[in-house]
């Protein structure tokens, strides 16, 4: 696809999905800068992201470090200084940690003591202080990653494992993230951002972590219900990228 064909395709796109976020907006009386978009960018191609860049988009998730390592080089050649902020979205192995810290602006998916450990490790060693969000697996699906928040009980046992974050100084946690069930129905993804905003107000309060203010959820399907429920960042690949190629 010539560039001028992908900038045309995803500006396109990108007016259709401003016009959604506005009109979630409205509904929910909230103001549009309360919510920040993030293109997921899982297996597009460099022509793609240049045009959504070029389409006024700064921030960009991807799934997979070594996906982001390959195309990182490419962009600074295209881009030059105006370089996208760049959110870690996908599940992130504690081996990778290192990396992910010297290549990313936000990471969604610290679903574990040990991750956030090693990632605190990786940021002291590059001198930096690294923003991350808490996946939390609010809907009780073992398919899922995240620490467990599915049940009050699962929240009181949270609690004091949390508590222990305050001592990862190279970590910055602004607050949570989750992964909805694919459903049928927007609707029905309703109850898990209901949770997942329940379960960070509590943590900030019984952690006293007033700073967590971030709600990472919601994706091409559902971004609606989750920003009148309080997303501040949403995930959207498929409704600005259009269907991925799975040939």
């Amino acid at each position: 696809m010539a560039p001028s064909e992908a900038y045309e395709r995803v500006r396109a796109n990108l007016d259709r999905v401003e016009m959604r976020i506005l009109r979630a907006c409205a509904k929910a009386h909230r103001d549009r800068d309360e919510v920040t978009l993030v293109a997921v960018t899982k297996t597009r191609s460099l022509g793609e992201v240049i045009a959504a860049h070029g389409s006024s988009l700064r921030h960009f998730g991807e799934n997979r470090i070594e996906e982001l390592e390959a195309k990182l080089p490419h962009l600074r050649q295209s881009l030059g200084q105006d370089l996208p902020m760049w959110h870690m979205i996908g599940h992130l192995q504690s081996r990778k940690a290192s990396r992910a810290v010297t290549l990313v602006d936000l990471i969604h998916s610290v679903d574990s003591l040990r991750l956030a450990r090693r990632l605190d490790r990786g940021a002291q060693e590059a001198d930096r202080v690294v923003p991350v969000l808490l996946q939390l697996n609010v809907s009780g699906e073992e398919s899922k990653y995240g620490f467990d928040a599915a049940t009050p009980e699962a929240v009181d046992a949270l609690i004091p494992e949390l508590a222990q974050l305050e001592g990862l100084s190279h970590l910055d946690v602004r607050g949570v993230m989750t992964m909805a069930p694919i459903v049928a129905d927007p609707e029905e993804a309703r109850p898990v951002f209901v949770r997942l905003r329940a379960v960070r107000d509590r943590l900030r309060h019984d952690l006293a972590y007033s700073d967590w203010h971030d709600l990472s959820m919601g994706m091409t399907d559902d971004f609606e219900v989750a920003i009148q429920e309080g997303a501040t960042l949403v995930r959207i690949g498929r409704a600005i990228f259009g269907p991925r190629d799975e040939g």
